[in-house]
């Protein structure tokens, strides 16, 4: 019996207009290179006539994989079927910067997470307005970056954010309830590449307290969704989704709590994800192959 090599096996993701023969034409080049496949998630959009496809291989012989003339030779196949597509080392984390404000409890829950290794991630830097988790981030040994904004300094706060981006190279920006909005340009600049989680009231109850008003509606779920950043506040393609149901014993208190444990699980799944090359991105919606 072979002894799974993780570290040499690749994630081919991919999307196209739909069409006959591209499953068998993806198949031909992973096998003239040697590669037997460990997982395979697909699906055709038969309203939209697009096609989606997500195939995770490794070595049938377990000598190494050589990925660079796997990408050379799938240019070709790509082209044909006018192919948006992206292949990478699946054990390969991605490196993370998570931006908070004073609520802790979903970037809690990612350093958790990322230091246990349930989550593919590499947190390289945490960003934020206010110093209260300064400590518990530099616990962790993570570069810790306190950039405080207002609406006059908010163009400053942006520019140094996209610095901290450049200096390390981070692949993708978490926003673990970061209470402050992104403009456009910076979401049209990281289109894809940043992901916010929010409860799922917005946009029933907006401002201030909304599991307060939330509370006085009587409510009998609760719930979060995580979902990109676009130039729509809290509309940008939706990833992931979490909901409990609660009753009329639940006080604003309880649904607070309630809405946390939400937050925190559909964050989670949405980067764990994205990182994964799950996720795939058409339009103003996600496909999600799991």
């Amino acid at each position: 019996m072979k002894t799974p090599n993780s570290a040499n096996e690749l994630v081919l993701t991919l999307d196209c207009p739909e069409g006959a023969g591209i499953v068998h034409a993806v198949s031909a080049v992973l096998l003239e290179h040697g590669c037997t496949i460990v997982e395979l998630k697909q699906f055709d959009d038969r309203r939209w006539g697009h096609f989606f496809m997500r195939v995770h291989v490794a070595s049938a012989s377990g000598e190494p994989l050589d990925e660079e003339a796997l990408r050379r030779d799938f240019v070709p196949v790509a082209e044909q079927f006018k192919m948006n597509w992206q292949l990478g080392q699946h054990a390969a984390k991605k490196r993370v910067m998570v931006m908070v404000s004073k609520f802790g409890h979903c970037l809690n829950d990612l350093l958790y997470r990322a230091r246990t290794g349930e989550l593919p991630v590499d947190i390289v830097a945490v960003v934020s307005n206010h110093l209260d988790h300064q400590r518990l981030v530099e616990w962790h040994g993570i570069p810790f970056f306190h950039i405080p904004v207002t609406k006059e300094t908010k163009p400053e706060a942006e520019a140094k954010l996209l610095e901290l981006v450049d200096r390390f190279e981070v692949e993708l920006v978490v926003l673990a309830r970061y209470m402050q909005v992104l403009s456009d340009q910076l979401a049209t600049r990281m289109a894809g590449r940043v992901i916010n989680i929010h409860h799922s009231f917005l946009p029933s109850f907006k401002g201030a307290k909304p599991y307060h008003q939330a509370y006085e509606k009587g409510v009998k779920t609760v719930g979060a969704t995580a979902h990109y950043v676009n130039a729509e506040l809290d509309e940008g393609p939706i990833i992931a989704q979490q909901v409990v149901a609660v009753d009329h014993t639940f006080g604003p208190e309880d649904l607070v709590a309630a809405g946390r444990d939400t937050e925190c699980k559909a964050l989670s799944d949405a980067v764990k994800w994205h990182c994964e090359g799950r996720v795939i991105l058409h339009g103003n919606r996600t496909v999600v192959l799991r």
